[in-house]
């Protein structure tokens, strides 16, 4: 069967090879290789400048690798080489900090409700054109209680906390039934309780059908329900393999250059520096 007409669920959900990004005479990614089965929860680890970013861009297709001497494809996204990007976005919906700067500007409010209906037409807000089907209507309303967030309809998101306002860019993505989500530092300006709410809903959701793809430096966001990581160092794969493989002091002193000691507390690992 042609790699274009895979089924998405009969395939990997990603499927890298010799993956190369450069920017100036810097390589970000190095000739990196790595693949994810569908269904398979994931965290991608490493220090800042490892290359989890540009990954993240690769998958997301907002930007694309070194063409290969053999002229072969070097990602493919569940199968598929080539996607059309709306379509793409239907199956993985990606939830981040800088996304949610776009939603939450005081300056261009934006209602709850409309922030999270508005992902069926690929728009930031409601415009007169857009007609709301029943169905949009109430797969919007079943994604904001998924994520605990219904009670939150009728206020702007420039009212929220940030914890708040990644629940609803979460419940925008949801919409589509997407297969996986790519959580890009989710808790980046949490505090510890509301990082601790936040981190529990993502249980609720790593436990039915989506596939988590959680990207993060700190140890201690890597929900139990994930026991594959992918660790990065210096745009190289460093380690991919179970948690207990991976967290190790060893290997995490490896990835940030400096001595890290690594504890289990409970359900989650936890990493302190010397």
């Amino acid at each position: 069967m042609s790699p274009d007409t895979t089924h998405p669920e009969a395939a990997p959900l990603l499927d890298i090879h010799e993956a190369s990004v450069q920017r100036g005479e810097r390589l970000i990614l190095d000739r990196l290789s790595l693949r994810l089965a569908a269904g398979q929860h994931t965290a991608i680890l490493g220090a800042n400048g490892s290359g989890k970013s540009t990954l993240i861009r690769l998958i997301a297709r907002q930007l694309y690798p070194l063409a290969r001497k053999d002229g072969q494809p070097t990602i493919k996204i569940f199968g598929r080489d080539r996607w059309n990007v709306s379509e793409l976005r239907s199956l993985i919906g990606i939830v981040s900090p800088v996304v949610q700067g776009d939603y939450t500007s005081e300056e261009s409010p934006l209602e709850v409700f409309d922030a999270v209906v508005s992902s069926f037409f690929a728009a930031r807000g409601l415009w007169v054109n857009h007609q709301i089907t029943e169905p949009m209507r109430q797969r919007s309303l079943e994604a904001l209680a998924q994520v605990e967030a219904s009670h939150l309809i009728g206020r702007e998101m420039a009212s929220l906390s940030t914890g708040e306002a990644r629940r609803v860019l979460i419940a925008r993505a949801l919409v589509h039934r997407p297969r996986a989500l790519l959580l890009d530092e989710p808790c980046t300006g949490l505090d510890p309780a509301s990082r601790r709410r936040f981190l529990e809903s993502l249980r609720q959701l790593a436990k039915h059908s989506v596939t988590l793809l959680l990207v993060t430096h700190h140890v201690e966001e890597i929900l139990p329900e994930i026991d594959h990581v992918v660790l990065l160092r210096e745009g190289r794969l460093l380690r991919v393999g179970s948690k207990a493989s991976v967290l190790t002091g060893g290997m995490l002193t490896d990835a940030f250059g400096m001595q890290v000691h690594v504890e289990r507390r409970g359900e989650y690992y936890h990493a302190s520096v010397d």
